[in-house]
């Protein structure tokens, strides 16, 4: 019989000898059925311990597609913990998964005989409590958990995690003398809230994260959803409670969302964003087009104060306006590297935009007796971004593929500018500098405004 993968195609586990988790699955196989070697491998690392007998993971988390089993891995992991007199926090979107859970353990914990001295089910608020050993079930608001300590924090469904929730919950571990924090989930979809968990993944896996684990099940790029192996390769449980029959039965018109729920896609750009990654490469060229005419520059001062970002926009031979961002560096870096820019280049225009480092900039052009920058007033600022928009659905820019560039306008959406329908754009990540896109706004809609010089030609 052929079966998923058992093995994560993507995982980040520290080191060690030892675990707990082989205790978890006895547990859960006295309770319920029959463990997964995919699941039990994954408790293994999870419930890993130190040689001072301390969870090897403070925080783990895993992704895995749908309707494979996913939340056993923690049920083994909370049966544990009851038995051996954890404080346990579970934390979902919905009620009506920790509801679930709670039913579930309630009758696992009588399997086991671990005696139940207080259960509570009331829809959000549910609890078990057996001795020193208590589990409460909460759905995740921004102020639930404040003011109580525990031991586990159990974080579900963490693609809705977001980061008001996060600052709510990740402190109630913290007096723990052995803290452990899992989160579980799938990759984010258009309709997801949370932010937390695809981050955290992104930390771990640059090798960022602290004392934490990663494990996930999932293909590199978007993949034909009638590709069998593919569905192997991402779904641990085909062959056990999943099977081909099921899976071509969920395939429809919207491939993307096949590829993230059933093949665990974690996408590099953001479905809620204003600029789609699709739409930005389309406009992409592969070499340098033939360049016509002086460079317009943008400039802008981000509106936290932290960065300063500088593009140019430059006509091409067939019609287009070629972008590119220069650079974005930290305000405290000075001006020194913009003004040696500008000072350099055959410029045609200047546009710069933040309040008071903008000025001081123009005040420093003025005494290197550079060409007077224009400082747009809010009415050109939002003419400025309709322009962009306009010149996205009518393709008459165009750019060379920059990474930072394409993360920033693949993570963006509109802010609303003036009480007369006027926008910008607002980043939606955490890190991405919307001061880049601006900029380079700023630098297309000084090329558009200017006219083209004319060669004057002169006849007797």
């Amino acid at each position: 019989m052929e079966v998923g993968r058992q093995d994560p195609t993507i995982s980040v586990v520290m080191n060690y000898t030892e675990t707990k988790g082989q205790e978890a699955v006895d547990l859960y196989e006295i309770a319920e059925k029959n463990v997964y070697p995919w699941q039990s491998a994954l408790c293994y690392d999870i419930m890993a311990v130190n040689e001072e007998g301390l969870w090897t993971h403070q925080k783990f988390g895993y992704s895995v597609p749908r309707r494979n089993g996913k939340s056993e891995c923690v049920l083994m992991r909370c049966l544990w913990g009851l038995k051996n007199g954890e404080r346990i926090l579970y934390t979902a979107h919905r009620a009506t998964t920790s509801h679930s859970v709670w039913e579930r353990l309630e009758r696992m914990c009588k399997k086991v005989s671990i005696e139940v001295d207080s259960s509570f089910r009331a829809f959000g608020k549910e609890h078990l409590y057996c001795g020193d050993g208590i589990i409460e079930f909460r759905t995740r608001t921004s102020s639930g958990g404040l003011g109580e300590g525990y031991d586990l924090l159990i974080i579900d469904e963490a693609q809705e995690y977001t980061p008001d929730q996060e600052t709510a919950l990740k402190y109630v571990v913290s007096d723990s003398l052995n803290p452990q924090t899992i989160m579980l989930g799938t990759p984010p979809t258009a309709i997801s809230a949370g932010t937390v968990f695809p981050n955290y993944r992104a930390a771990v896996l640059r090798g960022d994260g602290y004392e934490s684990g990663w494990a996930e099940w999932s293909v590199d790029e978007l993949t034909d959803p009638t590709d069998t192996e593919a569905w192997y390769r991402t779904n641990p449980s085909m062959g056990y409670h999943l099977d081909e029959r099921k899976v071509r039965a969920e395939i429809g018109e919207d491939r993307i969302d096949f590829n993230i729920q059933r093949l665990g896609l974690w996408l590099q750009y953001n479905q809620k964003s204003a600029i789609s990654e699709n739409e930005w490469k389309a406009l992409e060229v592969e070499e340098l087009p033939a360049l016509t005419g002086r460079l317009f520059v943008g400039i802008k001062f981000g509106n936290d104060g932290a960065n300063a970002a500088l593009s140019i926009c430059v006509r091409t031979e067939d019609g287009r306006r070629f972008l590119e961002c220069y650079d974005c560096r930290p305000v405290r870096d000075g001006f020194d590297w913009m003004l040696s820019f500008l000072e350099k280049a055959d410029i045609e225009a200047v546009v710069i935009d933040g309040a008071g480092k903008g000025d001081n900039l123009a005040d420093a052009m003025k005494q290197m007796k550079l060409k007077k920058p224009m400082q747009p007033k809010v009415v050109e600022v939002i003419r400025a971004n309709a322009t962009f928009e306009a010149s996205l659905n009518d393709a008459s820019i165009c750019h060379m593929e920059q990474p930072s560039v394409t993360q920033v306008v693949s993570n963006c959406d509109k802010r609303a500018i003036g009480s007369n329908g006027g926008f910008g754009y607002k980043s939606l990540r955490v890190g991405v500098d919307i001061s880049i896109l601006d900029s380079m706004i700023l630098a297309n809609w000084a090329c558009t405004e200017s006219k083209p010089r004319k060669v004057q030609h002169i006849s007797y």
